[in-house]
C-alpha cells in the first residue's frame, strides 16, 4: 500500500543499525516501557480481588502477546508502516495523502477531516497520560523495598518531569544520541529478567498458543473478561509512534527494530513476569520489580526511571512536530517554534506546547497520584486514536487502487480489534478515562474552528478584494506616483490581489517601480526540492506574483525562498537587502448578522487570531523590512 512515486527509504544517510539504534530511543521508548505495568494491571483485572489462578495468568500472557503480534507486528509494522506520504507517516499524512485539507462540507473527505483531526487531538490526550503513567509507575519500584518512601513518589515524579519540561528549550540533540543504547541496554535488561522468571516456570511458555487467551476470555465472567482486555492494551500502547516517526528513519529500520530486539525482548520479559506469578501469585502488586533479584530492586528503579524519562521525550518531541504539521496545514493557529540544533531539522521547541503539555502532565499526576489509578485514564484515547488510523489507512488502500474487498476485509479485521479495545477501555471512562478525551474534545473544536474561521476571513477577503484586471487596468491607463526599489506584498492565495496592496495605493496613491504578489502555498508532500520551490508569473510591467510552495514538514520562510529565486536568476534586479515586505495585520470582528459560525466559535477563532504568531515571524522575515497595514475583516 505504498505511493508509486514515494521514494525509496535509502535516502537515509545513517546505516541499518544506527538508524535501527536511534528508532529504540525515539520510537519504542513508550511500548518498551509497558511492562511496568501492563501485565500487573491485567492480573489485578483477572484476579478480581480474588486469589490470581494459573489460567488466569496464562491466558492474560496469551493475550499480551498476542495483542503484540496482532497490532503492532501485523497492523503497524507490515501494513500502516507502507501508507507512507513520500516517507513521511502520522495523522497529519494522512489527511494530506487524503487531500482532506479543502474537503466540501458533506463530501466523505470532509468526513476523513474531522476524524483525523480527532485523531490528532487524542494524540495530545494520550501525551498527557504516557509521561505520567510511565515515570509514576518507575518511581512507585521504591515501594517494593522502602514502603515507607510511597509518600514521596508523587513529589519524586513531578520533580522528575518538570526537569523533563524544562530542559526542552535547551534542545535534545546530544542527549537524544544516548537514547539508542540507553533503550537498548533497556531492553536486554527485560530480556534478561524475562528468561529468570521463564526458568521459575517453563510452563508459561504454552501462553504462545493463542487458544490459551481464548479459553480464559470464554471460561470466565464477561465482565471479568472486558476488564483483563482493556488491561492489555496497555501493552501496545505506544504502537502509533511506529507510524508518527517514520519520516525520521525510515519504515525498513523501525520494522528491524522492532523484530529484532523490542518484540522478543517485550515477549520474554512478560513470560518471565507470568512464570513468576505462576510461582508466587502474591507478586501481582510489582511483577516487574520482584521478577529483578533483591540485590537489583533499587538499581532497576533507576534504570526504569531513565527510560520512563525517555519515553516521556518522545511523546513530547512527537507532539511538538505534530503542531509544527497541523500549523502547516491549516488546522491550527500559527505558534511560535524555535529551532534547537541547525544541524537536524527535526529538533523543534514549542513554548506554548511543552508548558500547555507540562501543566495536563502534572494534573494527571497529582489528581490520579499512582500508576494503578492512572491505568483508568490511560487507553481509551489511544484505541480509539489506532481505530481511526485503520479506519483512513483503509481510505487511501482504496484511493491507491487496492481491491476494495480485500482492503475491507483486512482493515475490516484490524478495526474489529480496535473497536473491541475501544469498548474494553470505555467503562474506564468513569475512572478518569474521561480526562484524555475532554482534553481531545478541546482541542477538536480548537482545530475545526480555527480551519472553518480560516474559510470565513478568505471569503470576507474575496468581498473586500479589487479585481485584478480593474487594478491591473489601473496601473495601465493611470499608473500612480512610482516609488523607488522593490516592495512585496504578502497574499494569502495565489489568486487575486492582497489587501494589504489595495489598501497601499488607495491612500498613497503611489507605487514602488518593482512589485512582488507573494503566496506561500502549502503542498501535500513533506517537502518540495529548490528546484520546484518558486513559480514566478508576469501580470504587467513591474508586477510578478511571485508563488512559493513549501511542503507540510518544512518551515515556510519566505525570506530565503525569494533568495532561491534570485540566486536562480527568476527574480532579476531585486535587492533582498533593500526589499520592504507589506503584510496585512488583519483584526477580525465577529458579526451575528453575518451568516458564518456560531458566535462563540468566531469569538474563539478572533481571540486565537489575535495571539497567534506574527506572519512576519511565522514566514521568518526579517523584522527590520517589514511594514504592517491594518485591515479589519467582519465574520
Amino acid at each position: 500500500m505504498s505511493q508509486d512515486d514515494a521514494p525509496s527509504h535509502g535516502g537515509h544517510r545513517h546505516s541499518l543499525p544506527a538508524a535501527s539504534l536511534s528508532a529504540l530511543g525515539i520510537v519504542y521508548g513508550d511500548i518498551g516501557t509497558s511492562p511496568l505495568y501492563a501485565l500487573k494491571e491485567a492480573a489485578r483485572a483477572a484476579s478480581a480481588g480474588s486469589v490470581l489462578t494459573p489460567e488466569a495468568v496464562v491466558g492474560c500472557v496469551s493475550m499480551i502477546l498476542w495483542a503484540l503480534i496482532l497490532v503492532i507486528s501485523v497492523k503497524y509494522a507490515a501494513l500502516i508502516l507502507r501508507a507512507d506520504n513520500r516517507g513521511e507517516g502520522g495523522i497529519m499524512a494522512m489527511l494530506a495523502l487524503l487531500k482532506a485539507r479543502h474537503a466540501k462540507p458533506g463530501s466523505w473527505r470532509s468526513y476523513a477531516l474531522v476524524g483525523g483531526l480527532v485523531g490528532a487531538a487524542l494524540l495530545y490526550g494520550d501525551g498527557t497520560i504516557t509521561p505520567a503513567i510511565s515515570v509514576l509507575s518507575a518511581v512507585e519500584g521504591l515501594k517494593v523495598d522502602a514502603p515507607i518512601l510511597e509518600p514521596a513518589v508523587v513529589p519524586l515524579t513531578a520533580a522528575i518531569l518538570l526537569c523533563v519540561f524544562l530542559v526542552q528549550r535547551k534542545g535534545t540533540g546530544f542527549i537524544g544520541k544516548l537514547f539508542g543504547p540507553i533503550m537498548l541496554l533497556w531492553f536486554i535488561s527485560l530480556a534478561l529478567l524475562g528468561l529468570r522468571g521463564i526458568v521459575m516456570a517453563p510452563q508459561i511458555l504454552g501462553a504462545i498458543n493463542p487458544f490459551k487467551a481464548l479459553y480464559f476470555i470464554t471460561h470466565t465472567a464477561p465482565m471479568v473478561g472486558f476488564a483483563v482486555l482493556g488491561a492489555t492494551f496497555l501493552a501496545v500502547t505506544g504502537g502509533e509512534a511506529m507510524y508518527a516517526d517514520m519520516g525520521h528513519f525510515g519504515p525498513v529500520p523501525i520494522r528491524a527494530a522492532w523484530f529484532t530486539v523490542v518484540l522478543p525482548a517485550l515477549m520474554l520479559n512478560y513470560f518471565g513476569q507470568g512464570g513468576l506469578l505462576l510461582v508466587e501469585p502474591g507478586a501481582a502488586d510489582h511483577p516487574f520489580y520482584q521478577l529483578a533479584p533483591d540485590w537489583a530492586h533499587y538499581p532497576m528503579v533507576f534504570f526504569a526511571t531513565a527510560a520512563t524519562v525517555i519515553a516521556a521525550q518522545a511523546v513530547i518531541t512527537g507532539a511538538f512536530s505534530l503542531t509544527q504539521q497541523a500549523t502547516q496545514l491549516g488546522l491550527f493557529p500559527s505558534v511560535h517554534i524555535r529551532h534547537t540544533a541547525d544541524d537536524q531539522k527535526g529538533q523543534i521547541y514549542i513554548p506554548i506546547v511543552n508548558w500547555m503539555l507540562c501543566f495536563a502532565t502534572m494534573t494527571s499526576v497529582f489528581m490520579f497520584r499512582s500508576s494503578d489509578a492512572l491505568a483508568g485514564a490511560y487507553g481509551i484515547a489511544v484505541s480509539a486514536l489506532m481505530a481511526i488510523t485503520t479506519a483512513l489507512a483503509a481510505l487511501i488502500a482504496v484511493k491507491w487502487g487496492y481491491n476494495p474487498i480485500l482492503v475491507a476485509a483486512v482493515n475490516g479485521f484490524f478495526l474489529l480489534i480496535d473497536l473491541s479495545f475501544f469498548s474494553a477501555n470505555l467503562p474506564k471512562l468513569h475512572e478518569g478515562g474521561w480526562y484524555p478525551l475532554v482534553l481531545a474534545l478541546v482541542l477538536t473544536v480548537i482545530m475545526l474552528t480555527w480551519r472553518q474561521g480560516l474559510v470565513l476571513v478568505e471569503a470576507a477577503r474575496g468581498r473586500q478584494r479589487e479585481q485584478e484586471k480593474t487594478f491591473l487596468h489601473m496601473l495601465a491607463t493611470k499608473p500612480p506616483m512610482r516609488l523607488p526599489g522593490t516592495a512585496a506584498f504578502l497574499a494569502s492565495t495565489s489568486r487575486g490581489l492582497p489587501l494589504s496592496l489595495t489598501h497601499f495605493v488607495r491612500h498613497n496613491h503611489a507605487l514602488h517601480q518593482n512589485i512582488l504578489i507573494v503566496t506561500g502555498k502549502l503542498e501535500e508532500v513533506p517537502r518540495v526540492s529548490d528546484d520546484d520551490r518558486m513559480q514566478v508569473i508576469e501580470l504587467t510591467q513591474g508586477v510578478r506574483r511571485v508563488i512559493l510552495h513549501f511542503g507540510f514538514m518544512e518551515m515556510p520562510r519566505i525570506h530565503d525562498g525569494l533568495r532561491c529565486g534570485v540566486e536562480r536568476g527568476l527574480l532579476p534586479n531585486v535587492d533582498l537587502d533593500e526589499l520592504s515586505y507589506y503584510i496585512g495585520r488583519e483584526t477580525v470582528i465577529p458579526r451575528e448578522e453575518i451568516e458564518g459560525m456560531a458566535v462563540w466559535r468566531e469569538s474563539l477563532f478572533s481571540f486565537m487570531q489575535r495571539n497567534a504568531e506574527r506572519s512576519a515571524a511565522y514566514f521568518h522575515i526579517p523584522a527590520t523590512q517589514v511594514v504592517e497595514v491594518g485591515v479589519e475583516i467582519e465574520i
